[in-house]
């Protein structure tokens, strides 16, 4: 009795295997009309990853009570295979199967390497008994060829931002503003204003003979009726310092100089400006008194109008006594030239400072760092910012000289002596941020830390420079850095943002016209890479990417002619045409092996 029912338990087994194999088998053989979707298709990298959404459909009637079915992602490439999140169909998710397709849509990414370029995504489907884990598997299918580099493309935005020297080598005026009392109603220059400390000032400048480019002379009056009454004496007022002016040039033998100078004549004529700002600062009437004052001065009314209105107020006599004589003046402004070394001399001093030969203070610390930036030669340039910072330790110089030997590492002939150039800049940088963080100095750590291939940290430090308020010439720069950043993290439309406002260099319209092409704005990223190629006709790679655009909007022919000149300004262009999927469409086509022959 007992073998009787292990028989019979026996048998009911295989029955079940058997049936349970059967439902296997069905949902394999039903899987080939299984439809699998993948977008975008050729893969393409964003950022530093691959990322793609797949979408799965399976035929009506598949999937069987309380069995799975399982699709199985694979990347394969350079015989290696990386497996993928798989999407799994549950029966008793779906439990209109047996009426309707069941659809999964999932998203799915890799980090990518170099070697996964050439590859292809796989497939495989697995039908699954989950309560004895028995299974039968489909054949594997491709569903996407290999992946697109576009995003690659970004141009490195290594913008070094040197702090202000602060020097100006430009002529510089200085303005030195001397005036003259006169009676009521009166131009008469009296020997008393002559004689003072103000004639005397005046007489002295004029005898130190300063390089004069000009002498505005400004006469005025006070507004009540006697003064305003003589339209000519504000004018006659100003021609009086003139005057007096040129009989002191005559004295101290100016001879040609006075010819270069230029007079200008300034009489003003009904304007109650001078009377506000004198009103402002005067303590002899009351605040209540000054604002009934300033209410009339500054309503309705001709000028003769208010003035009579004035008369009325309590405290007019006061002012009449104490500010008004100090509007019947001429004051005299003289912009004299300010001497300055000349270039050649500052130059000659810097290099002589730097080679220890004369005193650091021969030369002040902007003109120290003039001399440093309009220097050509970067080895030259570190030797004058050494010195700068062994005369005044400041942040400014230790930037500047961090910004010069991240020149150097870009220029460096081995992977040893830039990354010691990095370095060497890195630790200035941070020199100048213990001191005082700076915009210059946060962006020149983006800079190292990107040539360092470490777009995080670089990231990190563009934005915190973007935070530090930079002058206008470091944030057009910044901004071009932070755009190429953008670009290699995956951030098309922050990327178009900061290039928009980045300085219009052709590296930056070309990263600009990239990130549109990337977002798929094929239009304006033709319209910049065009931009680019005008300020740069040899940039191989605008011509590049606009043949990549051209190519994706169907224009046959324009893709051809940019990838032609793309070859022809590099040739290593070539072979990235040949392997590129987007060009996959032409690669058959005799024109375009011409193109890359």
């Amino acid at each position: 009795m007992t073998r009787m029912r292990k028989l019979v338990f026996a048998a009911t087994l295989l029955t079940l295997f058997a049936l349970t194999g059967c439902s296997l088998n069905q949902m394999v053989k039903m899987a080939d009309e299984q439809q699998l979707t993948v977008e975008p298709s050729p893969l393409e990298l964003h950022g530093d990853s691959v990322r793609f959404t797949m979408t799965a459909n399976l035929p009506v009637k598949m999937l069987k009570k309380g069995k799975e079915y399982i699709v199985k992602p694979f990347y394969v490439y350079n015989g290696q295979e990386k497996e993928l999140e798989n999407i799994v169909f549950r029966a008793e998710d779906f439990p209109n199967s047996g009426e309707e397709q069941p659809r999964i849509t999932r998203t799915l990414s890799f980090a990518y390497e170099p070697e996964m370029k050439q590859g292809e995504l796989m497939v495989q489907g697995v039908a699954r008994n989950p309560n004895n884990d028995r299974t039968r598997e489909t054949d594997r299918m491709k569903v996407a060829e290999g992946i697109i580099t576009t995003s690659e493309l970004v141009q490195p935005n290594y913008f070094s931002a040197y702090a202000d020297h602060g020097y100006n080598n430009q002529e510089e005026l200085i303005p030195t503003v001397i005036g003259f009392f006169f009676p009521q109603g009166s131009s008469y220059l009296r020997p008393s204003e002559i004689r003072s400390e103000r004639g005397d000032s005046l007489q002295n400048f004029i005898a130190e003979k300063n390089v004069t480019r000009s002498v505005s002379i400004t006469g005025t009056h006070s507004p009540e009726g006697s003064e305003r009454a003589n339209t000519n004496l504000s004018r006659d007022r100003a021609r009086r310092i003139e005057d007096f002016y040129r009989r002191n040039m005559r004295r101290y033998d100016y001879r040609g100089m006075a010819d270069s100078i230029n007079f200008i004549l300034k009489p003003v004529v009904l304007d109650w400006e001078p009377f506000k700002a004198a009103l402002e600062e005067y303590k002899g009437i009351s605040e209540s008194q000054k604002q009934e004052m300033l209410s009339i001065v500054n309503g309705p009314g001709s000028f003769e109008e208010q003035e009579d209105l004035l008369q009325r107020v309590n405290g007019y006599r006061q002012v009449f006594k104490d500010i008004y004589p100090l509007l019947r003046t001429a004051k005299a402004e003289i912009l004299t030239v300010k001497e300055k070394k000349t270039d050649a001399e500052i130059a000659t001093l810097a290099r002589q400072i730097a080679n220890g030969s004369i005193s650091p203070d021969s030369l002040s610390d902007e003109e120290l760092g003039y001399a440093a930036s309009v220097n050509p030669s970067l080895e030259e340039r570190e030797k004058i910012y050494q010195a700068a910072i062994k005369k005044n330790d400041t942040p400014s110089a230790h930037n500047n000289l961090g910004a010069v030997y991240l020149e150097m590492a870009a220029r460096a002939s081995s992977e040893a002596q830039r990354n010691q150039q990095i370095e060497r800049a890195v630790n200035q940088f941070e020199l100048a941020n213990r001191q005082q963080e700076n915009a210059e100095s946060y962006n020149n750590l983006a800079v190292a830390h990107y040539m360092q291939g470490n777009t995080d940290r670089a990231y990190e430090s563009i934005t915190r420079a973007e935070s530090l308020q930079p002058t206008e010439t470091t944030s057009r720069g910044l901004r071009g850095v932070k755009g190429a950043l953008e670009i290699s993290r995956g951030n098309y439309d922050q990327a178009i943002n900061s290039l928009s406002n980045a300085e219009e260099t052709a590296e930056n319209l070309y990263n600009l016209g990239l990130a549109y092409l990337l977002k798929k704005d094929y239009n304006n990223a033709i319209t910049n890479l065009n931009e680019a190629i005008e300020k740069n006709s040899n940039m191989a790679k605008a011509y590049y990417a606009a043949a990549i655009a051209n190519t994706r909007l169907g224009r046959e022919n324009e893709a051809y002619n940019m990838l032609q000149k793309a070859v022809t300004s590099d040739q290593d262009l070539k072979r990235s045409a040949l392997d590129d999927l987007e060009f996959s469409q032409y690669q058959e086509n005799e024109r375009f092996r011409n193109t890359l022959r």
